[in-house]
């Protein structure tokens, strides 16, 4: 998916993985990262965002949740959307600040009063008895939390496994419900996805979920009497360069950045000009060959919402096509068109990924934008330092 526009931005970052990996230094199944390139990037979105008045709540997800990458992001932005509570507590060992926590999973009730002593800006709560339970751990730390309205996504515009939300109808009795409760207040809305790139120009346009979560914070500025403006609006989804000056326009307060850091939404496999460059690659190895020809990759770290189209073999400089796995496939071995390649054999790859639920190795790379890269670590999906090969 992204093959041509890392050859393209940061060859580089090529080289250097290549030779990583023959060298011994790192293994197959592993995700190369440039620190330079994630650095460079989160100053970008942060400078924009300033500019055009916004907030941004970084994301590492599809990073594997690594604490030198994190670091690196956090200078620039410094509070983050944690996707579930695991995720907040590697945020917080790397030094980053919380801004919202449940951002697409809800923080399990054991676990709220860990997370709210943390005192993260806000919490996004699916449903009034996850409401009611931040309320009563929030209540026992002597605070009042700020909760984000998560509004269900309209029919077709979500995700399978991200289901949940409040339905817009039911956005009144809600609120009711929330008011008698003393230990949140409710600070704004949220929903997912609110861009997506459309297909084939990865252009980043509204979803319907955007006008519901904008239609919702009327209705709650309405209760409270308030000004529509003086409530948030998280509106994640495809947050990038691109997409930051719309998200201003349509009225949003916060962006939730993760693949721009590494320059890999999908407008950027269609678009190598665009401001991000691109921060990763996949590397793996020819494990065998098969009798018809077609050499197999060791896996571990293909993601099945990937868009992966080829791999370059740098030893001959072939592009083979990555086949097509069926849902019922392993990650095992990912099987390539045949082509010049043999056992042993380096390959690069780049794709779009959410290393968190992979078990490859994150290997970080600085100084590509200099004269001497450096292996500083390489690391689990988890961002636990891991030795090398």
């Amino acid at each position: 998916m992204f093959l041509d526009t890392v050859l393209a931005r940061n060859p580089r970052l090529v080289a250097c993985a290549t030779e990583l990996h023959r060298s011994g230094a790192i293994g197959p199944d592993t995700y190369v990262m440039d620190l330079d390139a994630v650095a460079a990037n989160a100053a970008l979105l942060a400078e924009e965002a300033g500019r055009l008045g916004l907030s941004l709540w970084f994301v590492v997800k599809q990073l594997g949740r690594n604490p030198e990458l994190i670091r690196a992001i956090a200078r620039h932005i410094p509070r983050f959307a944690a996707i579930d509570a695991p995720e907040a507590q590697a945020l917080y060992a790397a030094g980053a600040r919380a801004g919202n926590l449940g951002h697409l999973v809800q923080i399990p009730h054991r676990a709220l009063p860990g997370m709210l002593a943390r005192r993260p800006e806000a919490v996004t709560v699916y449903d009034l008895a996850n409401a009611r339970a931040v309320s009563e751990a929030a209540g026992r730390l002597g605070l009042v939390q700020d909760i984000l309205v998560r509004i269900e996504a309209a029919s077709g515009a979500g995700y399978p496994g991200q289901e949940g939300g409040v339905p817009p109808a039911g956005l009144e009795a809600f609120a009711a419900g929330v008011e008698r409760l003393p230990g949140v207040r409710i600070a704004g809305v949220t929903a997912f996805p609110c861009l997506q790139c459309a297909p084939g120009t990865g252009r980043p346009l509204p979803t319907p979920n955007l006008p519901l979560a904008l239609r919702a914070r009327e209705v709650l500025a309405a209760r409270a009497g308030a000004d529509p403006a003086e409530l948030l609006l998280s509106a994640p989804g495809a947050t990038s360069m691109a997409s930051l000056p719309l998200l201003a326009r349509l009225g949003a307060t916060h962006g939730e950045p993760g693949h721009a850091l590494t320059g890999t939404t999908p407008l950027h496999a269609v678009d190598p000009g665009q401001p991000e460059a691109p921060g990763y690659v996949y590397v793996s190895e020819v494990a065998h060959v098969l009798a018809d020809g077609r050499p197999a990759l060791f896996g571990g770290g293909f993601y099945p919402r990937s868009g992966v189209g080829s791999a370059l073999i740098p030893r001959t400089g072939a592009r083979l096509a990555v086949q097509h796995a069926p849902a019922e496939h392993i990650d095992y071995y990912r099987l390539l068109s045949p082509g010049d390649a043999r056992p042993g054999d380096t390959a690069v790859l780049a794709f779009r990924t959410q290393v968190f639920v992979t078990r490859s190795t994150v290997a970080v790379v600085s100084g590509l934008s200099g004269a001497a890269p450096e292996l500083t670590g390489c690391y689990d999906p988890w961002g636990r330092p891991v030795a090398e090969p």
